[in-house]
Order: structure tokens, then sequence, then C-alpha cells
């Protein structure tokens, strides 16, 4: 049984998340035990107003039966859809619902009842909400912000716990490409590790890069990261491919070389310029920690996490790539860059055209291998 108390919510905007986790908690509370009669779940789709009423109605009903073979009863009022600010949750009818609910709950509950509520959107204004952060056991699961710096490491780290479980490892390269193809949704996630995970059957554990490319659906974000990494590997041929793809499908050339193009080459100096001061990159942690310890004159310019401090993911990705250019070359593919995102604003020159030359020059910046002699 988890814990002692009579009030369970569950909720967040992880749709996914929040549905596993409130089954999880429903069959601990049940013992896995549920014959349809001890126990009691509730559907809180509500199509209007006068649904959401009748649902509260059913659930204070519920809670105020005793079980019919005595012991403990869970009440579960499940994916509610009539707490969140809408046309449906500020109707007076579905407000009149939900405070008889409340009432109920402020009463107290018969000995060995017990109100599980999961939702995933819930007015954080309203009385109900504050009843439930004051007297009951809430967990929220939302979904990773993928508008802030540094959501990408977040979603590495989930990534990273939901494959152990399944006895997955990833290569770098293949985690990279994950993160961005996958999203920050973990019922996503979890869909495309199974996935992954039946394709490598039990002979095979380690995720590869071709693995992630051939059973992960490509997305637009899953594009921009393969358009960069080609310019990172020298692929000129490859960013083309997947730069025309876009072109073709309406995507427009500064939309691609301001989420791509500008971004790759501006990881690519500043992961050169952090090299020289010789931090260290043995792993993530120890890049990012010794990052926070430069003086905040080397700090300043480098990205920065909206919630603070520098945003070390981007760059740590881009370490490896740097040492493949020297920095009179990134400096001069810096230039290029701009000169090329002007002509795009303000010239009539063919975009396709004008992203190619950009790509070949980036490219080209890249040293080449030197071939041992025989």
């Amino acid at each position: 049984m988890a814990g002692k108390s009579q009030f369970y919510a569950i909720v967040g905007s992880d749709e996914g998340r929040v549905k596993e986790e409130a089954l999880r908690l429903h069959r601990e509370l049940t013992g896995g035990n549920d014959d349809g009669f001890t126990h009691e779940t509730i559907d809180g789709t509500a199509d209007n107003s006068e649904g959401a009423f009748q649902i509260c109605r059913n659930v204070v009903e519920a809670l105020n039966t005793l079980p019919f073979f005595g012991g403990e009863k869970v009440v579960w009022l499940k994916s509610a859809t009539f707490l969140i600010d809408d046309v449906t949750g500020r109707s007076e009818r579905t407000l009149s619902g939900v405070e008889s609910l409340k009432d109920c709950l402020a009463a107290g509950l018969g000995p060995g009842v017990v109100f599980l509520l999961s939702a995933t959107g819930i007015d954080k204004r309203r009385a109900f909400w504050k009843f439930l952060q004051k007297n009951a056991e809430v967990k929220s699961y939302d979904k990773i912000d993928t508008t802030r710096d540094g959501w990408e490491e977040e979603v590495a780290l989930l990534v990273q716990g939901r494959a152990r479980d399944l006895g997955l490892k990833f290569e770098p390269e293949a985690m990279e490409l994950f993160v961005m193809l996958a999203g920050e949704a973990t019922r996503q996630i979890g869909s495309e590790l199974e996935k992954l995970d039946l394709y490598l059957g039990t002979e095979r554990r380690t995720v590869e890069l071709d693995d992630v490319r051939r059973m992960v659906p490509m997305s637009r974000a899953g594009v921009i990261f393969e358009v960069g990494r080609a310019l990172q590997n020298g692929d000129a041929a490859r960013a083309i491919e997947l730069i025309d793809q876009q072109l073709q499908q309406g995507e427009s050339a500064i939309a691609v070389m301001r989420a791509s193009v500008i971004p790759t080459v501006r990881n690519l100096f500043m992961a050169k310029v952090v090299s020289e001061t010789g931090v260290s990159t043995r792993n993530y942690k120890a890049f990012a920690a010794e990052l926070d310890r430069l003086p905040e004159i080397q700090r300043a310019w480098l990205p920065q996490k909206k919630a603070g401090g520098v945003n070390a993911y981007p760059l740590f990705l881009s370490m490896s790539a740097a040492a493949a250019f020297e920095m009179r070359g990134l400096r001069k593919v810096m230039e290029s860059a701009l000169r090329a995102d002007q002509a795009l604003v303000t010239t009539g020159l063919d975009h396709r055209l004008v992203l190619h030359r950009l790509i070949a020059e980036v490219t080209a910046a890249r040293k080449k291998r030197k071939v041992a002699s025989r």
C-alpha cells in the first residue's frame, strides 16, 4: 500500500507518464485485485458541463458507499478532462460538481476508502487544486519544455533511464539522434524504445546510429539535427540532400538556415574556443562543471540557460567535431553564414543556390584526414 493517505492526485501535461503512473499507483493501492466489485473506476472524460457534473456526482456516491465486502475501497476518477480552464471547466454546472466533490473529500472519507484522481490538465488557480495541494499526495508529471535551452539533456536522462529498464544501451551518436526524433513525450519515447527493443532482439543490446535511423520516424527536428551532423562530419552531399528535401516540402530556406546551419556553425566555433581553454571532455558532467568554473568573462558570451548557467549540452556534442576544424576556418565560416543569411533576406538570389554554396564552404573548412602511407 502506498503510504497512509486517503487522497492521491497524479496530474501533468505529459499524458503518457500520467496514465502510466496512475495505473501503477492504482495497482499498488488495490494490490492488483480489482474484481469490479470492491473498487470503482470512473471515467473522467466529459463531453460537456452536464457530463462533468454527473461524473462528480458519481464519484461522490462511490466515495460515500462503503465496500460491499468490507475492507478497503479505491475510487479512481480516471483521466478527468473537466478540471482545466476551458468552456466546460469554467461552466457553473461543472464548478458546482467539482465543489461538491471537494466538500465530500473535506468532510472526510469512511475508513478504508481511498480517492485517486488522474488528470492531464488542471486549473491551478481554482480552490479544488489548492485543496488537493494541502490535503492529497500530489505527483506532477509535465512534459519537458523544448523551448528552454538544455531540454535535450533532460530528455536524454529520461531516455537513459527507460532504456536501462529494457536492458538497452545507446551509442552517443545514436542517443543524440534518438532525442531529436522521439521528442519530449514519454509515451512516444516509450513506444520508440519498445520498437528498438524488439528490433535488436536478445543478442544485441546496444543501439547504434543506423538502428535509430532505420526504426525511428524522421521528424522536422530530426532533419534539422541530421543536417547539422552532416555539416560537422564534412558530408556535403548528405546535408544538401536533406536541405533539398525540406525545400521541396515547402520549408523556407531562411528557416533551414536559422534552425540548423547557423546553430551548427555557432556551436562549432564556440566549442573550438572552449577547447582551447583546456576544458575536459571525458564526460558530460565533468565538462559542464568545468564550464561553470570558468571566469565570468569567459562564460558570459557562451549560450545560457533561461534558468541560469551555461547551456553546455550543445557545446559538448560539438566538441569532437570542432577538433576537425581550425579556428581560422571557423571564423571564415561564421562570416560566410552571416553573408548567406543576409543574402536570403535582402536579395533575390536563388535560395537553394545560396544554401548549397554555404554548405560547400562549411564542409570544405573541415580538415581532411591524412591517409596513412603504406
